[in-house]
């Protein structure tokens, strides 16, 4: 990953011949400055804590590395009217040396944390870098041109070759806001947003008058289509033959596959369940269990006011509430699950999500920790 963000922030420095400036900020980030000050209203629906991971009242863990940008851009403002040389020197000057604007590329990669689906591409702990262009000065505004310049440079330097496409998006922090995604063979995968970054934003952090260009990107995304990575828990794998091959960027040579487990489970949820919540309830309850599932997610959805009388009572649910069918497959990256540990990890599972009265276990009475609660 960090082969990449050099790819990445090289890629755009030669083209424009900017200075830049890495900002690697703290996990633990303001409220602020991961949603006010880029523009978030207060009732956007990603600040609830189905979706957020909450230290306090002001502080929670990041949840996108756009959280690292507003203290970096007043961190810029706070030298506004110097540049630096190409040796790191400071220079003064009006707007930059020689009078001209002062162009700066914010790089700003970490890991984040979220409530996220269990699937081949998505984490609860992804890897990102933000990538934000700021001119200050009285030249040319940065514009659409410039984005589509931007994503172009960063396509050929991190994934040569692949077919893409830009779709509209809106986004608090940027104007004409797009998602770019790459071409695989089973389909589009997302590999950024990005746009023309909004004033306000800027203004907030002291750069009236500026303007700039924001793209946020997923580093393991890109990282599994540059070296053909088929499954994201192979990123944080620690098998020996796997790891060894993520110290560079070279095509990933695939270890012997491990058949697939598949469970489906009938389960009553409450109406605001969807993917991510689920998910993290399964990696809550499994910890590092986890590992061994490759997918939970919703197939069919049905209220359970519609559902007769007799399927209420198997699964022991409210009638304000959902019958889910939830696939889950499991697999684990290292060696093939026996039946005993798949219908182990199957009742865990359905322990985590089933939030009815009625239980089918599939490995006796299902997980002790259930059966204790139960008796109690």
């Amino acid at each position: 990953m960090q082969e990449l963000v050099r790819l990445a922030v090289a890629a755009l420095a030669d083209r424009w011949h900017c200075e830049v400036l890495c900002c690697r900020g703290p996990r633990i980030v303001t409220v602020a400055d991961n949603y006010d000050n880029l523009g978030y209203s207060p009732g956007d629906i990603t600040r609830n804590a189905r979706y957020t991971r909450y230290l306090d009242g002001t502080r929670m863990l990041r949840s996108h590395s756009t959280a690292m940008v507003p203290p970096a851009l007043r961190q810029l403002a706070a030298t506004a009217g110097h540049a630096r040389s190409g040796s790191g020197a400071v220079l003064a000057g009006a707007a930059g040396p020689d009078g001209r604007d002062r162009d700066v590329l914010l790089a700003c990669p970490g890991i984040c944390y979220r409530r996220d689906a269990i699937d081949w591409q998505h984490t609860g702990t992804p890897h990102q870098l933000d990538l934000w262009r700021i001119r200050q000065g009285p030249g040319r505004p940065l514009g659409d041109a410039d984005l589509t310049e931007m994503i172009t440079v960063l396509l050929d330097a991190l994934v040569p070759g692949r077919r893409w496409r830009r779709e509209d998006r809106v986004h608090p922090y940027t104007r004409g806001g797009c998602q770019v995604d790459v071409a695989l063979e089973q389909g589009w995968v997302e590999v950024w947003e990005c746009g023309v970054a909004h004033p306000d934003v800027l203004r907030r952090a002291g750069l009236p008058g500026s303007s700039g260009l924001a793209l946020g990107m997923g580093l393991d995304r890109l990282l599994m289509l540059r070296k053909g990575i088929p499954d994201i828990r192979l990123l944080r794998s620690s098998d020996p033959r796997v790891a060894a091959q993520m110290r560079d960027l070279r095509p990933y040579r695939p270890v012997s596959a491990m058949p697939a487990v598949r469970r489906d489970l009938s389960v009553a949820v409450d109406p605001g369940e969807d993917d991510e919540t689920l998910g993290d309830r399964v990696r809550q309850a499994l910890g590092p269990d986890a590992d061994s599932v490759e997918e939970v997610a919703i197939v069919a959805s049905t209220p359970c006011s519609d559902l007769p009388a007799a399927a209420l009572a198997r699964l022991g649910a409210d009638p304000g509430q959902r019958n889910v069918l939830v696939r889950v497959v499991l697999r684990r990256l290292d060696r093939t699950l026996t039946a005993a540990e798949a219908n182990g990890l199957r009742d865990r599972i359905y322990a985590a999500i089933h939030q009815g009265t009625g239980h089918q276990w599939a490995a006796g009475a299902g997980p002790p920790a259930l059966r204790r609660r139960t008796l109690a």
